[in-house]
């Protein structure tokens, strides 16, 4: 086959990098795979409980992509551009009917129908899934499909390969700076244009249910490098997962998709065992409070609800834990039909809590998830569908020409809250639709190719990083690095997660201008030349604590409550003023993040209240969004995410 003469460099291995690299690679431009870790072993490989589409069965129950587009505008409490989420849900049955085509063994009905399951945000079956280790299935299949193209000589893999910065030349992005993490050589790569895939920034939370790679540093370093990060203070707190010492694992939606119930004891520091609890005496909150959804309602009501019914003491013996339960539908359905759906996520909890979770309840809490904030990316729109334009070479385009995003490190899609299961949907999506626009910008719009552009800046970017890893390894200060991570993870789960009150939040601001400060002093526990983990860490430390900044920056300026973002001092939404794009920018001569905002495409469905048919409606909900902010509450006692 002759070689392409046209190369793009996508950074990340998980599903929105494979989607984009195979659409690539068929339109016939070759693709250098940037991946820290084996491809399969991306933090796609995690996601558990399916992916949304509409199909010929949940469209017999009156649903349809347009329903799809709804309730996802609405679950991101309006603050998602809406042309690129209608394309996105009209996408999504072809996606599946293509996943199908690939070999993902998605579950089947004894008619041999895929099957579908309940989902939070919505009252359609409408979520497909393979057991509950969905995203690895998808996975291995994207991964089968590049290793197709790349025994064609399309695709060039570089695993364990770290992305250091992008190259930028008179304003176009032309390549990377890239580092083996076994030889710690420093390279440059030629490109012309550059996909990052990276996935979100959890462990800027210190504990999370992402993997410990994801570090969030890599967007961090195109922030730093001139791209808009939008919407940074919008952080997932997911419901349901196992807190542990090293990590929080995720006990998946599809536990209360397929019927688990949330519940904790009606009597404050009840210490008895579940089992011996009586039925009348379960407090069934959300069944109670959201009769229409109840345990399905989104994630951040949910993880909501669970603070609070533990700041009331109802917690489990008094703790910081509620009950996931799902011994009713053993006795209806038997315990081989749950495990036949559940069974991935099961052995996570018996593996580490050590009990059976179908003989008694899981006990479970929130942790940090997902950042439905990220670079943000343009678009263009179709005027005659409402969509997106396909083709257009700035769809998933941040504001340096020739970079790209996709996937959870971008910020389109999900607004302030994600629906569950649309995530593996979006980095599909963004991978499929967004190539074709890539290759049309290479082709006609790029100003320069990379191959053109001088050596002189490839060393210079060389020297650069070069320059910065010489004063880590040499720097002699007293500073330990791990620590700084833990005190910052720690403040920052603990002030900027679930409920969030802008004193705490400042006064995390002010602490962080102090780590900053410290991280000038860090020191190295190792200054070998040879897979230096602690080199890749410390250097990715002053990423997130620049990325942490952007976050309490603006969480602190948005003073109403949308999706995840929350704070009961002004605990309605105020569309008058904040129904819009949080823009970081990062301004080099004060090292930090500069807010401002951009307006959000409202123009299909119009924001309403979203009280997902909440018992006791105040009439300010009825009412809609707040013209103004609400009285100063008083400050509750901090509960800790994932604790």
């Amino acid at each position: 086959m002759a070689s392409p003469s046209k190369r793009v460099i996508v950074i990340g291995g998980g599903l929105a990098g494979l989607a984009c690299t195979i659409k690539l690679a068929e339109e016939g431009v070759a693709v250098d795979l940037f991946s820290m870790v084996p491809v399969k072993r991306s933090h796609s490989v995690c996601a558990q409980g399916g992916i949304n589409a509409c199909n010929e069965i949940a469209r017999q129950q009156g649903y349809s992509e347009w329903e799809h587009f709804d309730e996802t505008v609405l679950g991101g409490d309006f603050l998602a551009d809406q042309p690129p989420v209608l394309e996105m849900t009209s996408w999504a049955p072809r996606i599946i009917d293509l996943l199908d085509r690939m070999g993902v063994p998605f579950n089947r009905t004894p008619e041999g129908k895929r099957d579908l399951r309940l989902f939070g945000g919505s009252l359609y079956k409408r979520t497909f899934f393979a057991g509950a280790t969905t995203g690895q299935q998808l996975l291995y299949a994207l991964d089968e499909q590049t290793r197709r193209r790349e025994s064609e000589g399309l695709v060039n893999k570089y695993e364990f390969w770290e992305f250091l910065w992008p190259v930028i030349h008179e304003g176009q992005c032309v390549g990377i700076v890239a580092q083996d993490m076994r030889t710690m050589q420093i390279r440059t790569f030629r490109a012309d244009a550059v996909v990052m895939a990276t996935g979100g920034n959890g462990l800027v939370f210190g504990k999370s249910t992402m993997s410990v790679i994801c570090t969030g540093g890599a967007v961090s370093r195109c922030y730093q490098a001139g791209a808009r990060y939008g919407n940074p203070e919008m952080i997932q707190v997911h419901p349901t997962a196992i807190p542990g010492e090293d990590k929080c694992r995720l006990i998946s939606e599809s536990a209360r998709g397929e019927g688990g119930r949330v519940w904790v004891p009606r009597t404050p520091r009840d210490t008895r065992p579940p089992n011996s609890i009586p039925e009348g005496e379960r407090f069934y909150f959300l069944e109670e409070r959201y009769p229409k959804y109840g345990n399905i309602v989104p994630r951040d009501i949910a993880t909501r609800e669970i603070f609070e019914v533990c700041q009331e003491g109802l917690g489990v013996g008094g703790g910081n834990m509620v009950y996931l339960d799902l011994r009713d539908e053993v006795k209806k359905r038997g315990r081989e039909a749950i495990l036949g759906k559940l069974e991935g996520i099961l052995e996570i909890y018996e593996k580490f809590v050590g009990t059976d979770p179908l003989d008694e309840p899981m006990k479970i809490f929130p942790a940090v998830h997902y950042t439905m904030g990220g670079l943000w990316a343009g678009f263009t729109k179709d005027e005659k569908t409402g969509g997106l334009k396909r083709g257009a070479p700035n769809n998933m385009m941040t504001n340096v020409p020739g970079l790209y995003v996709m996937g959870e490190a971008s910020f389109a899609y999900h607004g302030a809250n994600r629906l569950g299961a649309n995530s593996l949907l979006s980095c599909i999506f963004d991978g499929l639709f967004g190539a074709t626009g890539i290759k049309n910008y290479i082709t006609d719009v790029a100003a320069i190719a990379g191959a053109d552009v001088p050596q002189a800046t490839y060393d210079d970017y060389l020297k650069r990083e070069t320059e910065k890893q010489n004063w880590l390894l040499h720097n002699d200060g007293d500073e330990n690095p791990y620590l700084l991570w833990q005190e910052m993870g720690k403040w920052m789960t603990d002030n900027c997660t679930v409920v969030r009150h802008n004193d705490r939040l400042q006064n995390t601001l002010d602490r962080c201008q102090e780590w900053k400060q410290r991280y000038e002093r860090v020191k190295l526990s190792d200054t070998g030349m040879w897979t230096n983990q602690n080199l890749s860490f410390t250097r990715a430390l002053r990423d997130m604590l620049l990325m942490s900044e952007a976050v309490l920056k603006g969480a602190l300026a948005r003073n109403e409550s949308r999706g995840a973002h929350y704070k009961p001092q002004f605990p309605e939404r105020h569309d008058a003023a904040y129904l819009k794009t949080t823009i970081a920018t990062y301004d080099p001569a004060t090292n930090s993040a500069v807010i401002d905002y951009a307006p959000v495409d409202t123009s299909l469905v119009k924001p309403r209240p979203r009280t997902y048919g909440k018992k006791n409606v105040t009439s300010a909900d009825k009412a809609g969004a707040a013209n103004g902010p609400a009285t100063a509450a008083p400050t509750p006692a901090a509960v800790s995410v994932g604790v």
